[in-house]
């Protein structure tokens, strides 16, 4: 960690986002929704225009203007960086594009020794335009807080092994089985790509972190705990030291809660398949989580929305701290002002 960039993370003790990651009592419940900054709202599809998505997580004063969007336009107690998981691969030199529709696809999959061994170093300056945007965001963000995050290493390795999105991630199971030297050596891999994009954000002045291990939810607990734990807490505990609080979340993954956390997590996702109240007691009393609304019933009727949003603020309580968000990211049709008035519901509870 550098002591020079050091310098530029803000002093916000009291913003709600940071003293209910904290497990404190905030002046009002925070509030963020991962994808925040993206398809739903016109004013990104206005700017994204013509633009790769990849290009535009590269180019400071985009990503940086992106992130600030729905700061401005939802009033939300957090920012989350512009970015996406795979742009550390891209940057590495991986031959990785996002393709509309679909998602990440990797040109060459990664299922042997080899290819494993072939695998780009990421080095910090290859985000550094990465970096640049977060110093831009620090200047402009005042008192709202920004999350970097990263890719953890199960969710990165599946894109790479499966060469894709994947409904059933056969052949990254297969290799993990078949293979675990094999697996463990990509993980291990991965785990420090996920560390030296985290650290660049860091060091550049983000103030808390969020691991995404989006695809977790298709493990069992076992094989959570044999494959993939050990990677994502060398991760978190990679960041340790900075002081922020890291946030672990993953789709599906309700019966992982207590592994996800045993990996280093001071905050702890939680996606709408399981009820807050029930997931702090599978954590322990004193967990602080994030959560948990169903982004589809974004397009529920305005009483349907209400209620579920009393609801999870209501079960948030058994928590030392809570987060409210979605159970996962804004679908792209979402009106912008279902958004703002879900905001300002909040923040009255």
């Amino acid at each position: 960690m550098s002591p020079t960039l050091q310098t530029r993370r803000r002093a916000l003790p009291d913003a709600p986002f940071l003293v209910a990651a904290a497990g404190g009592k905030p002046s009002r419940l925070p509030v963020w929704f991962m994808r925040q900054a993206g398809r739903s709202l016109p004013e990104y599809r206005a700017l994204r225009e013509g633009v790769a998505m990849l290009d535009a997580c590269f180019d400071p004063e985009m990503l940086a203007e992106i992130t600030l969007q729905p700061i401005r336009r939802h009033g939300v107690d957090a920012a989350i960086l512009f970015s996406d998981i795979v742009v550390p691969l891209k940057a590495a030199g991986v031959d990785i594009d996002i393709v509309p529709g679909t998602g990440p696809v990797v040109a060459s999959p990664v299922r042997d020794k080899a290819a494993v061994q072939a695998l780009p170093v990421l080095e910090a300056d290859q985000v550094g335009k990465v970096a640049e945007g977060v110093g831009l965001l620090v200047e402009r963000l005042g008192e709202t807080p920004l999350i970097g995050f990263a890719g953890a290493p199960f969710t990165l390795a599946s894109y790479l092994i499966e060469g894709g999105p994947s409904r059933n991630h056969e052949h990254t199971k297969a290799l993990m089985h078949s293979e675990p030297e094999v697996w463990h050596a990509l993980a291990d891999r991965l785990a420090e790509v996920a560390l030296t994009f985290l650290r660049a954000q860091l060091d550049a002045g983000v103030d808390a972190i969020q691991l995404f291990d989006s695809w977790a939810g298709a493990l069992s607990e076992r094989d959570y705990r044999e494959f993939v734990l050990p990677h994502s807490a060398k991760v978190l505990a990679g960041v340790a030291e900075y002081g922020v609080p890291r946030i672990h979340f993953g789709v599906g993954t309700g019966e992982l809660l207590a592994a996800m956390r045993d990996a280093g997590a001071d905050v702890v996702g939680v996606d709408w398949r399981i009820p807050l109240d029930e997931a702090v007691r599978r954590l322990g009393g004193d967990a602080v989580v994030q959560g948990n609304l169903d982004p589809a019933l974004l397009h529920a009727s305005w009483p349907v929305l209400e209620a579920e949003v009393r609801r999870i603020a209501d079960e948030g309580r058994a928590a030392s701290g809570h987060i409210f968000n979605l159970g996962h990211g804004v679908l792209p049709g979402v009106e912008p002002e279902v958004l703002t008035k879900v905001v300002e519901l909040v923040h009255s509870l």
